[in-house]
């Protein structure tokens, strides 16, 4: 049986529940969804985006699907879907790539959709976060997750979206995010991922950007089994500009790629990238940035960087960071790095008595600090400066007693 016809068989057997658990307008794109699915199915490594993620394989488990409804505290600024408003509700599918298949696949079997909804001039005095916790009685249990962010002009948001899991079972997960900026606001988006190694996670991200609007983005891998995610950021209204920053820390067999997309498609917009991996054991990495000026996208900034240490040889990384530009007045640049540690900074701590293990592990919480130092949110940043340590030292699974307790954003566990 191939990958497909497995999620075609129980959408068919299942369309009539899907629907009745869910509101007229998820229902109202989900036909559409299915075709489109049926016609192009899953994606091989021959489709440029997907050629370091082998979709098939993946999504081949014979997964039984939750289609359990979201479960939301009282929570400011939250709301289901059906819950919205027509103006809010007409955005619902208006930014994902509907031509993708596994946007398509989301969009045929989610039944509910969180909205995060920031009215025009509000800012919130705490973030906002959203905790995803995996956890089954029985193995193989996919998960669809759909979460629309609308941002009106002059708002200001923190958002912070954890998953985690709790039982050493099979997980897949896919995640469709869409997020609308109107003109001067700002958003700083937050994900992290601390699973297992029998985890798959598949997150698409998609963001339209209005005039001056501010949107940070910081997506951090800390443990996991196969994660892919995607970035597509559209800067429409000029004076826009975008933050791309990633981390991810893989050993074992631990797979991550990142594949992110920023579309200038007016001038005077400024965008920066930055993603840093370090891979053990025989961990696998891949990054691919696209940067995109069209015509007519003068006078655009862009920087786009990709460093990546490998700290064995059966670590692999691939890195291919593109720049597409169209129009004649602009600052571009992208580079990427692939390496070791440097030898002579092991040696010349070793020899003021520092132990090789201690100084590798310095060396990389360095290395990976710029990333982590980017984010705005103090108790945050300052958290995640010992769960990166904790993960280098090989500690971070012992600290189960704070994972269902205290957010992150607050500062979370202090031991």
């Amino acid at each position: 049986m191939s990958a497909e016809k497995q999620y075609i068989d129980f959408y068919r057997e299942a369309s009539g529940m899907i629907s009745s658990r869910s509101c007229p307008v998820m229902n109202a794109a989900r036909e559409v969804a299915f075709q489109t699915f049926c016609a192009q199915g899953f994606p091989s490594r021959k489709v440029e985006r997907y050629r370091y993620t082998d979709v098939q394989s993946d999504f081949a488990p014979n997964y039984g699907i939750s289609l359990a409804p979201l479960q939301l505290d009282d929570m400011p600024f939250c709301s289901t879907l059906s819950q919205a408003d027509e103006r809010l509700s007409a955005l619902y599918g208006q930014v994902a790539d509907a031509a993708d298949p596994i946007v398509s696949l989301n969009t045929m079997l989610s039944v509910d959709t969180l909205l995060i909804h920031i009215p025009r001039g509000a800012h919130p005095q705490h973030p906002i976060q959203i905790s995803h916790l995996l956890k089954g009685a029985v193995d193989n249990v996919m998960v669809n997750r759909r979460v629309l962010i609308v941002l009106d002009e002059c708002a200001q948001a923190d958002i912070v979206i954890t998953e985690r899991s709790y039982d050493q079972r099979h997980f897949l997960t896919n995640q469709v995010i869409e997020v609308v900026c109107a003109d001067d606001s700002i958003l700083n988006l937050y994900e992290i991922e601390e699973t297992h190694l029998l985890c798959t996670r598949y997150s698409s991200l998609f963001v339209r950007q209005g005039r001056n609007s501010r949107v940070s983005h910081t997506s951090l891998t800390l443990f996991n089994g196969h994660t892919r995610n995607r970035v597509d950021v559209r800067l429409q209204g000029e004076g826009s500009e975008v933050m791309l920053n990633g981390c991810v820390i893989a050993d074992k067999m631990q797979r991550v790629d990142n594949n992110t997309l920023i579309d200038h498609q007016v001038g005077h917009c400024d965008s920066h990238e930055l993603y840093k991996y370090v891979l053990d054991g025989h961990a696998v990495g891949a990054f691919a940035g696209r940067v995109l000026v069209r015509h007519g996208a003068q006078k655009t900034t862009s920087q786009e960087t990709n460093q990546n240490l490998c700290m064995t040889k059966a670590a692999r990384m691939y890195t291919q960071p593109m720049l597409e530009i169209y129009a004649d007045d602009v600052k571009c640049a992208h580079g990427s790095t692939v390496g070791q540690l440097n030898d002579a900074a092991l040696f010349y701590m070793q020899q003021r008595g520092v132990d090789q293990h201690e100084a590798k592990m310095l060396l990389e919480l360095a290395f990976v600090g710029e990333v982590i130092d980017q984010i705005k949110l103090e108790p945050l940043r300052d958290r995640l400066h010992q769960l990166v340590e904790k993960r280098f030292r090989g500690e971070l699974g012992r600290c189960q007693g704070c994972r269902l307790t205290r957010p992150l954003a607050d500062g979370g566990c202090k031991r």
